[in-house]
């Protein structure tokens, strides 16, 4: 199976459609997350006028999946009808992806947040889904129950509920 980098096997890759931020948004991308990287860019030509060097389309690896980026124009922006679901294991990773990605857009609640470009992500500790999808009906509703007070997912505060 092809791809646009010639090396990814990865049938379905993500296709975002940016505003005039392109290269300021792989930075950041790559930048957020420690397994990534920027696989492949194309420029536009010098003579372009208003925009001669800008990136129009791009692609990046993070943390093993491959986005491609387009520096489409304003016609459409992101919806948080689709988002990006981050599995987390220990809350270092958890707390490194909620204030890194929120910077400059949204934190809102359940481990949800939108960031700078209006791009929404979901960074859940792996935790969530071994406590609520336990044997015992009570302990899953208390975890979801205190998951539902939560803006960043606070792994302490699952067990806590867990346990109790």
């Amino acid at each position: 199976m092809a791809t646009t980098t010639g090396t990814s096997t990865q049938g379905i890759t993500p296709f975002l459609w940016f505003n005039g931020n392109v290269e300021e948004a792989l930075n950041f991308y790559t930048s957020v997350f420690e397994d990534s990287k920027i696989a492949s860019s194309h420029r536009l030509p010098a003579e372009v006028p208003g925009r001669g060097g800008q990136i129009m389309t791009a692609t990046i690896i993070l943390n093993g999946v491959e986005f491609m980026l387009l520096d489409g124009g304003p016609q459409f922006t992101f919806t948080p009808a689709i988002s990006f679901f981050v599995k987390c294991e220990t809350q270092a990773e958890v707390d490194h992806y909620w204030e890194k990605l929120s910077e400059g857009g949204r934190k809102d609640r359940c481990g949800w947040l939108t960031d700078k470009y209006g791009i929404s992500w979901q960074i859940v500790p792996n935790a969530l889904g071994r406590l609520m999808y336990n044997s015992d009906p009570a302990k899953a509703r208390k975890v979801m129950d205190a998951m539902m007070q939560m803006s960043k997912i606070e792994i302490a505060g699952l067990e806590e509920a867990y346990n109790s």
